[in-house]
């Protein structure tokens, strides 16, 4: 029915682009997106083997395919600030850690491990231009390519290259309030940001383009929330558009078409302008926030390709809301374009026999097991 044809055999890279070029595949890719590390410990206590305390691990003892983020690795140089504390007291210490933001967190047993963000190292254009000379651009590295792009040569699996994005990456050296204010008042500073930015990423591929034949770029926003975007379509389409596609069109130019773009929240309003820039690719389309892949591709046709989009909720309910669910997601499975998951990192309030039961019922929809 639909793409899955269980006469063929595919190798796992196969499978993966004949899914997202709506050919026939022996089954649909079996993944997910991982799992919050108390989710874990959980099942731990409901029947999970004590070692499978990570994603990888969890990978492996589920059975999934190998994990769709096969990458070269990257390294760019960069100068790091020195870590210095600032300012501590018996249960807390501000410090600036070696990108250079100022952060206060609790010492071990006093409190939350979750930091607060207090400074940000680029503030204007001044701190900017002296926070660019610490990236060494002519020497880029890439750990273990040397030895490992034969292999990589005769691969059966994906590979693919992180791309990075703009919005995120500016973020973590802005803060968003910092970020969105300059948008709005020094636009000039966010545009030469983000030409940095697509300078890094062009020199980043363009090696691994060159030597190797990659199936993907993968990409990282994180610029939405439950209501919609953090920064106008508007100011989207000014800003961030144009870099994109010079990006895409040269991966294009190297035979690399798919870019997979990883951003949580509402992405509803982006959809029309990533498509334009050349990202085709969402994920993990969470439902709660509004992004339901039955619905975005009803809008967007099959130029729009799709991971994720199983609600986390169902599996927190059970079985029932769990049938039902996957039930609404079929006939994207069966027509292509759409690999199927949890909508994010599994939560710690689904049981472990709702999650082995969510893997038996989606096994049977994407045609692995009958």
């Amino acid at each position: 029915m639909g793409i899955i044809n269980p006469s063929l055999r595919l190798t796992r890279r196969e499978r993966f682009l004949n899914v997202f070029m709506y050919k026939e595949v022996d089954h649909v890719p079996d993944v997910e997106f991982g799992y919050w590390e108390e989710t874990l410990k959980r099942w731990h206590r409901e029947g999970l083997p004590e070692f499978v305390n990570n994603d990888y691990k969890a990978d492996q003892y589920f059975g999934f395919e190998a994990w769709y983020w096969n990458e070269v690795p990257v390294y760019i140089p960069f100068k790091k600030f020195e870590y210095k504390v600032l300012w501590e007291d018996d249960r807390r210490r501000i410090f600036r850690d070696e990108t250079g933001v100022v952060k206060m967190d609790f010492k071990e047993g006093c409190g939350t491990s979750i930091p607060s963000f207090l400074e940000y190292p680029v503030k204007d254009r001044e701190t900017w231009e002296s926070y660019k000379e610490r990236f060494d651009l002519e020497n880029i590295q890439y750990p273990g390519f040397e030895e490992l792009k034969d292999e990589w040569r005769e691969r059966d699996y994906p590979l693919g290259i992180f791309a990075g994005g703009f919005f995120g990456w500016a973020r973590d050296l802005m803060g968003l309030r910092g970020l969105c204010n300059a948008i709005l008042r020094e636009p000039e500073l966010v545009k030469d940001m983000f030409e940095f930015r697509t300078k890094m990423i062009l020199k980043v591929v363009e090696k691994p383009l060159r030597e190797v034949k990659l199936d993907f770029a993968h990409w990282w926003e994180d610029m939405c929330y439950n209501s919609g975007p953090l920064i106008s379509p508007k100011h989207f389409e000014e800003l961030m558009v144009p870099q994109y596609q010079r990006i895409t069109e040269f991966l294009r130019e190297h035979g690399v078409w798919l870019n997979i773009m990883d951003c949580d929240g509402n992405i509803e309003r982006l959809l029309p302008l990533w498509l334009k820039a050349g990202i085709n690719c969402h994920f993990p389309c969470e439902v709660k926030a509004g992004s339901d892949p039955v619905k975005l591709r009803g809008m967007f046709g099959r130029e729009l390709l799709l991971m994720g989009g199983i609600d986390k909720r169902a599996l927190i309910e059970g079985p029932k809301a769990i049938d039902s669910e996957l039930e609404r997601v079929k006939p994207l499975v069966e027509e292509g374009g759409y690999i199927p998951h949890v909508d994010h990192r599994v939560p710690a309030d689904v049981p472990y026999s709702h999650y082995l039961y969510y893997l038996k019922r989606k096994r049977k929809i994407i045609g692995l097991i009958t």
